[in-house]
């Protein structure tokens, strides 16, 4: 199957060149844009969240060989989240070749967060099934490079500090309502608004677990208290 010059470029921007290039053109397929003879990347998104999941553990495991679970655990969840998972994929450009609907492009798909964290991992998968664990492992790696040098500044625990600035503040501790789940059981999407008592909130959404989400949502009410001070 011959691969076009966009998807070469991408492929090249990725770090893979693919044997299987309908592989490829799996992963970018969004369900808007999907038929019977054309999948969605759905099926890879479950694989691929596996393999994004299992690289950066072992990799993490393997550079702090003193670490605990309690100071790995963070440090995993602030490299898988949908938000990291996002920002790498516009950092390669994967939006522009994303393969959507109509209206999910016009309400601008290409730049939506969930849909991009969920075809990065797609992608992560399709490498994986083209060349084996060990080529999407050096994907992996490479891509996420920066973010694993700094990943503790990065896992800062967002819940915990937000916490102390409204106790600072005379307020009691900060609530978080769920306000939106979604998806299929095995990778539910949340929604997660945290509110102090002086009506400031943040929301955020995305996979994985709650507590990531409310971690997310926090470190947004804290930009945004820095923001205003």
């Amino acid at each position: 199957m011959k691969i076009s010059a966009e998807l070469q470029a991408f492929s090249d921007r990725l770090g893979h060149q693919f044997a299987r290039p309908e592989l490829l053109q799996r992963a970018l397929t969004h369900g808007s844009i999907s038929t019977a003879t054309r999948p969605d990347n759905q099926r890879l998104e479950f694989l691929g969240d596996r393999v994004l999941g299992l690289t950066l553990a072992e990799a993490l495991f393997a550079a702090d060989r003193t670490a605990t679970e309690g100071q790995l655990a963070p440090r995993y969840n602030a490299l898988v989240k949908g938000e990291t998972c996002a920002a790498i994929a516009r950092e390669i450009g994967l939006g522009d070749v994303l393969k959507l609907g109509r209206s999910e492009m016009k309400t601008g798909g290409r730049r939506k967060e969930a849909l991009l964290a969920d075809a990065m991992e797609a992608v992560l998968a399709a490498i994986y099934l083209d060349a084996g664990f060990d080529a999407a492992r050096k994907v992996v790696l490479e891509l996420w490079a920066n973010r694993l040098k700094n990943v503790d500044d990065d896992a800062r625990d967002a819940k915990t500090a937000l916490q102390e600035w409204a106790q600072a503040q005379g307020m009691t501790p900060p609530s978080y309502v769920q306000t939106r789940r979604s998806g299929p059981d095995h990778a539910p999407e949340f929604e997660i608004t945290v509110q102090l008592d002086d009506g400031r909130q943040a929301s955020a959404s995305g996979k994985g677990t709650k507590r990531s989400i409310e971690q997310a949502a926090a470190q947004a009410l804290l930009e945004q208290i820095e923001g205003s001070t």
